[in-house]
């Protein structure tokens, strides 16, 4: 996309966020009927997601030529993002421990949904699981992306033994991923409208900005804790991003489209192929691009875990159970490697919920005291997942691609 063209559509991406929120605010009931306006978006998304994954993994695996440099790029990768998600869940504790946001909270009488209430069987065994589908196709039909990029990891490791055999098929997947690159752009020229409807849709839904206040309020230092953990941890990966790579702010823009889409959709998955696009742009590496980003889409939840950690606190604290050092410590390593690990499983973030719960001992019922914000709290740390996944292509890129392989 031409420098231009991409700057243009940034500032009408914001105002359309801008605007959205106004409209969903003060219209709540008009903005539900253009609500299948940002579903078109997102599901325009979602279709390109399969293709591109599974056809960037493999190109990305072809490009590299050796499977030795495959085994060095893939550890890095896990380590950085089990890095970053550990810093993420130890803010988390900091902030929840020193804000106390569950102090004095009056539990109400709200019920855990269903879908929440039947993850509680799930074990680590599940997870491990989940990284071999029996049916790819079933699992794409469901999002699960994990089975499918670690298919697609074996299948080029497959290819790149049978010698000058694999180059046709490799050249196939490389057509297929710049066609499906192609389409983003095509797609992102409809994200102004399609982020304005989903913002204003969900506040609407959400019965206007009068409800949306009342709910924040019955939570708001739940919110405040989360929102300044998001923000401490944000700021830490940009200072990692300047210590490595440098030029942090000029990253920073250069990624805005894909952060504030991520903010519409909520959905750092649905996001991928912008962040991959942006990342391009912003001369991160084909070899990067092609296997850290959709490997982070799906591993690499630093929002999410920093949020798990903060919300399994503050439920102790609405209930008056004073977690001890060793229990934290449990929520710490639970919270990390859930966020990790349960990517392939449906409603990933509930599931870790869920695990982290059950490992300090703490009521399920806790959960709904959170349901009513967060949606709200999502597409923060939507935001900072896609942040995270960023910095980790650009860090990736620039310590191990650009120097090792």
């Amino acid at each position: 996309m031409p420098h231009s063209h991409a700057v243009i559509l940034l500032i009408l991406i914001i105002l359309s966020a801008i605007i959205g929120v106004l409209f969903g605010w003060f219209f709540g009931d008009l903005s539900l009927q253009i609500g299948w306006l940002g579903d078109l978006f997102l599901n325009a998304l979602k279709m390109i997601i399969i293709p591109l994954i599974v056809a960037s993994v493999i190109s990305g695996i072809g490009a590299l030529g050796d499977v030795r440099k495959l085994g060095r790029l893939g550890g890095s990768t896990l380590l950085y993002y089990g890095f970053t998600t550990a810093v993420a869940v130890f803010i988390g504790l900091v902030v929840v421990n020193i804000i106390q946001p569950g102090a004095g909270i009056e539990l109400g009488e709200a019920t855990v949904p269903e879908r929440i209430l039947e993850k509680q069987g799930t074990g680590a065994s599940d997870i491990i699981m989940s990284l071999i589908s029996p049916n790819l196709f079933a699992s794409a039909t469901e999002m699960q992306l994990l089975p499918i990029i670690v298919f697609a990891i074996l299948f080029a490791m497959a290819l790149t033994t049978i010698g000058e055999r694999s180059k046709p098929v490799f050249a196939v997947f490389d057509g297929i991923n710049e066609a499906m690159m192609k389409l983003v752009i095509w797609i992102m020229y409809f994200a102004p409208i399609g982020i304005f409807a989903l913002i204003a849709a969900r506040i609407g839904l959400a019965g206007g900005g009068e409800e949306l206040f009342k709910e924040i309020e019955a939570v708001g230092w739940h919110v405040v804790t989360v929102l300044t953990g998001l923000f401490i941890h944000f700021c830490f990966l940009f200072l990692l991003l300047q210590l490595v790579a440098g030029k942090g702010l000029a990253y920073l823009f250069g990624m805005s489209r894909a952060l504030f889409t991520g903010f519409g959709t909520a959905s750092s998955t649905a996001t991928l192929p912008l962040t991959m696009e942006n990342a391009r742009e912003n001369n991160v590496s084909d070899k990067a691009i092609k296997f850290v980003l959709p490997l982070g889409s799906t591993v690499n939840m630093d929002g999410t875990a920093l949020y798990e950690a903060a919300a399994v606190l503050f439920i102790a604290q609405a209930y008056g159970i004073d977690l001890t050092m060793t229990q934290q410590i449990i929520v710490f390593i639970t919270a990390t490697l859930a966020a990790i690990g349960a990517a392939g499983i449906p409603e990933a973030g509930l599931v870790t919920m869920v695990i982290v719960l059950s490992a300090v001992g703490l009521p399920l019922d806790g959960i709904a005291l959170l349901l009513a914000v967060d949606w709200f709290l999502d597409r923060f740390r939507t935001v900072v997942n896609i942040w995270g996944d960023s910095v980790g292509a650009k860090v990736i890129d620039t310590l191990v691609i650009k120097k090792a392989l």
